[in-house]
């Protein structure tokens, strides 16, 4: 076999390795960013072509990383928990009202996580995905039902849906390793029998 040959095999070999470790690295951060947003992940792969996607991802974590997050103490867990507990009773009455509030408690909590505010809802989404991709959709649905409120193009059942979507999240940042939990909202006729309503059936199929 000539030297030319001999050269010939070697490149051809090197580039194939080449193209392998291309691959293999494709495919690892394809997997570690399916991992960590999940949902979101799916989400914006629909909308966006692959590379866009994972590019918008990518682009998320380095702003995440920026944040000056902190965990909440035990006094704060606790007086955001009256807070909540507050307007899932609100919700009785005033579901509309309590909706509303809701809203603003997630953004206030938020706030106090350390999340910045200086953006749209979009925004909030979006760096909200990297640690909370589990709980985001359902930030997400209830923000747009609260949206709609202004037209009055909600129902008592979507106010109950956005109320227990709000929760989702709102545990969600509460907790975020603490062992935290908040009441469950409740329907007129289940806080006349003091029974918790089963609401965690629309949410968990976000």
């Amino acid at each position: 076999m000539s030297t030319g040959a001999i050269i010939g095999i070697v490149v051809a070999v090197v580039v194939i390795i080449a193209l392998v470790a291309v691959v293999v690295r494709s495919q690892t951060h394809t997997r570690r960013l399916r991992s960590r947003f999940g949902g979101e992940y799916e989400r914006l792969l629909r909308e966006h072509p692959k590379r866009e996607a994972e590019r918008e991802l990518v682009e998320r974590e380095k702003r995440h990383a920026q944040f000056e997050l902190r965990t909440l103490s035990a006094d704060e867990r606790e007086r955001y928990t009256a807070d909540w507990a507050a307007v899932q009773e609100r919700f009785v009455d005033r579901p509309a009202e309590a909706v509303e509030e809701a809203d603003r408690l997630v953004t206030a909590l938020m706030a106090d996580r350390g999340y910045p505010l200086d953006g749209d809802a979009d925004q909030r989404f979006a760096d909200l995905s990297v640690r909370h991709s589990s709980t985001v959709e359902h930030y997400r649905l209830a923000h747009a039902v609260r949206l709609r409120q202004d037209a009055g193009d909600v129902s008592t059942e979507d106010l109950r849906e956005a109320i227990v979507r709000y929760r989702s999240l709102f545990q969600d940042l509460l907790g975020d390793g603490a062992d935290t939990e908040i009441p469950r909202p409740r329907t007129t006729d289940q806080h006349a029998n003091g029974q918790v309503a089963p609401t965690d059936h629309h949410a968990g199929q976000a």
